[in-house]
């Protein structure tokens, strides 16, 4: 088995899909699991949905009809006939998400966000399953719901990996091309569950894991993995070789191209990952495996915007010790803040923090009946692999460092 991983990116129009289509015939796609993310910026327009669901109802409609008017541009650029059956299973994707938009009782906008936006990889595996199918590239749709079995920490579940594996095992037919959707799963009730954005990298490790797949590729509009993301930084090279851990470390840290989850489950079976161009798929691009060093050997540069700095300090300056600690990350833990930084001295503990779940406010007020408190929001995280310090100047010039935390190996700062 092998298992490849299109993007959004990749299949934003009917060209991409097109192209998908071209990589599985240059590559080869026999006994192959295609996992597929939703198309172009799919998930952000159905982010505004359930925004204007819970916001404003009065652009409800409008904001769907736009995610719908999405889809049937590429199904009209990819099937000269109106009547292919396609065009009825989109239309009722999309009746079923109108249904529960209507019928929907829970407040809890987790939940709700995690039934609505999964409809995003829904629509496109059903579009690039048919598309290919009819171009002779036969093969199966496959509900990965059925086969991702996670609890319900919507948003970022969690996988159960025994009833996945079980479920994966007696009921995948591997003997055929079957496509089915990153990011999901579902949780004991059926209900659908995500498991975290970007999380179509994890959904593929997952599968190669209880398959003990022979390779993971992902496809990307980039080379491979680079040493900087292009968007942010000037003159970003490829890396040709990783290890796991050096992948891990910078999935860790926030690089984009690997999810952070991935590594862990190939790692485990040492199944190798390569990172692939779509574009340029006979390229080499990024092999990651077992003990590789990393090649060439240059600092890693990875930017997280729109972080939140909290420093607190004790109210009659006593030492901030463990049961202090200890009580600052149960209430991270409460309302979900996802860690990136911490640094403490004796009296004062700083955290850059993830806002994901919009709890700032309320963690804030927790933690004042506590602590001297100190929030800036919106900074940036940087961080560097193996730096050097001319880099590091290079990068703290222009900016108001607000941390800085040096290890051997890495220096992560806080800018304003």
């Amino acid at each position: 088995m092998q298992v490849f991983k299109f993007g959004g990116a990749s299949i934003k129009d009917a060209e991409g899909v097109k192209n998908l289509a071209s990589v599985l015939k240059t590559i080869g796609y026999k006994n192959t699991l295609v996992v597929v993310s939703a198309m172009g910026k799919t998930t952000n327009a159905l982010e505004v949905v359930i925004s204007n669901y819970f916001n404003n109802k009065a652009e409800l409609q409008s904001s769907l009809q736009d995610v719908i008017k999405y889809h049937n541009d590429i199904l009209f650029d990819l099937f000269e006939n109106e009547n292919h059956p396609v065009f009825k299973k989109v239309r009722s994707f999309f009746d079923e998400l109108n249904g529960f938009l209507k019928i929907n009782k829970s407040p809890d906008r987790n939940f709700v966000y995690d039934q609505i936006v999964g409809f995003g990889e829904l629509v496109s595996t059903t579009i690039i399953s048919e598309y290919l199918n009819t171009i002779g590239i036969t093969n199966h749709w496959v509900d990965s719901r059925e086969f991702i079995k996670t609890d319900n920490y919507y948003r970022r579940a969690n996988v159960n990996w025994k009833s996945t594996q079980t479920a994966i095992s007696s009921s995948l037919n591997t003997s055929v091309l079957n496509i089915t959707q990153g990011f999901l799963g579902s949780d004991s009730n059926n209900f659908t569950t995500t498991l975290g954005r970007e999380g179509s990298d994890y959904t593929a490790a997952i599968f190669a894991y209880c398959l003990n797949a022979q390779s993971v590729t992902i496809w990307k509009d980039v080379p491979g993995v680079l040493n900087a993301d292009p968007r942010y930084f000037e003159n970003a090279q490829l890396l040709h070789k990783i290890s796991y851990r050096e992948a891990i470390e910078l999935a860790f840290y926030g690089a984009s191209v690997i999810h952070p989850k991935t590594l862990q489950p190939l790692q485990h079976k040492e199944i190798p990952l390569q990172v692939k161009s779509f574009l340029n798929p006979k390229k080499p691009g990024t092999k990651v495996g077992k003990g590789i060093p990393i090649e060439p050997n240059i600092p890693c540069f990875i930017v997280k915007k729109h972080q939140v700095l909290i420093s607190l300090s004790s109210l009659d300056f006593s030492y901030i010790v463990e049961e202090n600690i200890s009580d600052i990350f149960g209430l991270l833990h409460t309302y979900k803040m996802k860690v990136d930084v911490i640094q403490n001295s004796a009296i004062s503990f700083s955290v850059c923090v993830d806002n994901i779940y919009n709890n700032l406010e309320k963690l804030l007020q927790q933690l004042k009946a506590k602590f001297s408190v100190t929030c800036h929001e919106n900074v940036s995280l940087y961080t560097i692999r193996h730096y050097t310090e001319a880099t590091l100047n290079q990068l703290e010039q222009d900016k108001t460092v607000l941390l800085k935390q040096l290890t051997q190996e890495t220096v992560q700062i806080v800018t304003k």
